[in-house]
């Protein structure tokens, strides 16, 4: 896992870009602390940086930027977990390979197959690859989007990079979103394509966009995306079938040349996959877990109980609020881009880390996939309410209770409505109050962008759908790139193996989310591996004491105290309980990571 970055700009001396791009690679230092590479094509103006994290081929043969038959360049950031096979398949059509790397796969891979080769790999990734001989430059990102790459094709060139902060280093990039504060208190993130940076967007996943270093044009494409269906009709199959995708999809991420983990919350997902990562460890396995003070919130029976079961190597470590405090200025410096979250993955990615592990298996992406969230049992009130006039709607919000204070989302159509309606944190009516607008600008800005996508599929369906291209999407894989890399840790994610993904949305809904247990096809598929007393246990989530901890924080504390009535207020609605600790997250962030607002 590394960082990239780079600029192709014809306009721009090739020496000036060489320093902007070095420039870049410091400010992404802290996720590649390995190694460092830049390739500088002349011709055509074009620099690649690379920061490197060595998890596959740890000798500098896996060194980058990558070459291959002198036509083709390469910096990646990402793990190709199917690589052997496509390697295998490549010699046997002739073609050759002189390091032990996944990243030579790519080349060769795209030395055969051109971009036909995206929609075969398998695995998290976002690179750039350049073709001397087309004068070509291409970005790709993974199916599922866990790896971040944000891109510009302003000031007539193309720049990427795999975190804002780099690109941000340039200085024809500094004109800021002024719209971002409302989106951040809308979603409690930033939702794709909204960046901080006005010219700055996301790569689409499963996407690639290719820059012509000629005629400095670019287009976009499309390779792979996840669709519904309901081939999978028999509770059997669907069951073998989830076993043997997630088995595979464990067994192939537990490849490194490196220390490799498991993240142990004592939860049913992180569980089976330290069972079944267990099973293909060829040493000891590691597993790390948090607990606290507070039992409430400590899952440590829980974790103890699997630790026990496996005899693995257990890292257990004691999280005190003294540390929330003392670590809370350096984990908001960590972030990239906002978000209300993130803050229990830098702490186990740090004490990953310490314990000198180079990467961790994560359970994101279950309960999106097999119904793991109250969405899921929401959505079929949400989905009739939305049915509703909008005047119906905003008379409603009007004298709801703090609960249902976000019905007036359903007045936008279609997924994002019934996201905000569901998960959103501030009403438009609050949000206009706290940026000291006026509520149709709020309005406007929201029904702008990003466009709400036309969903055809069964109510559970559309659940996951949401959860797997919003929440998780914008929010769990973002924070858990970037917090991890914080810490020069790679977190794999075995639950968005692209076979295991296609499987899942295969399912007859009726049997995927079948019983009123929730994640019922998963628990059904591996109760057999599991105690029952981790299957069988009430869910709790990763969560942390954060209601208790901010109270105490200085950074918390100081909202009260900002002379800005409406966020004074906010905080004291969350000093008596009644609005949730991560909406006081999203104000924090706003005041250190966001540029002030413009309504």
């Amino acid at each position: 896992m590394c960082r990239v970055a780079g600029i192709i700009n014809q306009k721009i001396p090739v020496q000036q870009i060489q320093q902007m791009v070095s420039q870049m690679c410091f400010a992404l230092k802290h996720g590649g602390p390995d190694d460092e590479g830049m390739f500088t094509e002349e011709d055509k103006n074009l620099v690649l940086g690379h920061r490197r994290l060595s998890l596959l081929d740890l000798t500098m043969a896996g060194h980058q930027p990558m070459h291959y038959h002198d036509r083709y360049t390469i910096t990646y950031n990402g793990e190709l977990y199917n690589f052997k096979e496509l390697k295998n398949v490549l010699i046997e059509s002739g073609m050759q390979f002189f390091t032990n790397s996944d990243t030579e796969v790519i080349l060769a891979a795209f030395a055969k197959w051109n971009t036909d080769a995206f929609a075969k790999f398998n695995g998290m990734f976002a690179f750039a690859l350049w073709d001397n001989k087309e004068k070509s430059l291409y970005l790709v990102r993974d199916a599922a989007g866990i790896k971040p790459l944000y891109y510009s094709t302003a000031s007539n060139g193309l720049a990427f990079a795999s975190e804002i902060r780099a690109l941000s280093t340039l200085s024809f990039l500094h004109k800021i979103n002024t719209d971002a504060p409302v989106y951040q208190m809308a979603y409690g993130f930033l939702p794709e394509p909204i960046t901080t940076l006005e010219d700055v967007k996301p790569l689409p996943k499963g996407c690639f966009l290719k820059y012509n270093g000629n005629t400095n044009t670019s287009s976009l494409q499309q390779f792979s995306f996840f669709t519904f269906s309901s081939h999978i009709n028999s509770d059997v199959e669907a069951k073998k079938k989830v076993y043997v995708d997630f088995n595979n999809a464990v067994k192939t991420q537990m490849v490194a040349d490196a220390p490799i983990g498991v993240f142990l919350s004592g939860g049913i997902d992180s569980s089976i996959i330290a069972k079944l990562a267990h099973a293909h460890v060829q040493n000891d396995l590691h597993t790390l877990s948090i607990y606290f003070d507070e039992s409430k919130y400590s899952e440590k029976k829980y974790q103890d109980l699997i630790a026990k079961d496996l005899n693995s190597t257990h890292h257990s470590i004691l999280l005190k609020e003294s540390d929330f405090h003392s670590h809370f200025p350096q984990i908001l410096d960590s972030m990239d881009m906002p978000s209300c979250d993130g803050i229990n993955t830098w702490f186990i990615s740090k004490f990953a880390a310490d314990e000198g592990i180079k990467a961790v298996l994560s359970g994101i992406g279950a309960d999106e996939l097999f119904g793991g969230y109250p969405s899921f049992s929401r959505i079929n009130k949400a989905l009739r309410l939305q049915q509703f006039p909008n005047i119906g709607l905003s008379l409603a919000a009007k004298i709801a209770n703090k609960k249902y204070e976000r019905i007036s989302y359903l007045k936008i159509a279609g997924i994002r409505g019934l996201y905000l309606f569901l998960r959103g944190h501030f009403s438009p009516n609050e949000i206009a109050k706290q940026l000291g607008g006026y509520e149709k600008e709020v309005w406007d800005i929201l029904n702008s962008s990003p466009a709400s996508p036309e969903i055809i599929c069964s109510k559970k369906n559309t659940a996951s759908w949401m959860e797997f291209n919003l929440y998780m999407q914008d929010q769990l894989l973002r924070d858990a790139d970037v917090m991890s890399m914080a810490h020069g840790l790679e977190i794999r994610v075995p639950f968005l193996d692209n076979e295991l993904v296609k499987t899942t949305f295969s399912v007859n809904e009726q049997i995927k989310f079948e019983g009123k247990v929730s994640k019922g096809l998963l628990i059904n598929s591996f109760n057999t591996i599991l105690p029952k007393e981790i299957w069988d246990r009430p869910k709790m989530g990763f969560s942390f004491p954060f209601t208790e901890w901010f109270r105490n924080s200085e950074l918390v504390n100081n909202l009260g105290e900002s002379g800005n009535s409406n966020t004074v207020k906010i905080y004291k609605e969350f000093l008596d309980d009644k609005i949730h600790w991560s909406r006081i997250m999203s104000l924090i962030v706003m005041k250190h990571k966001i540029p002030a607002s413009n309504i």
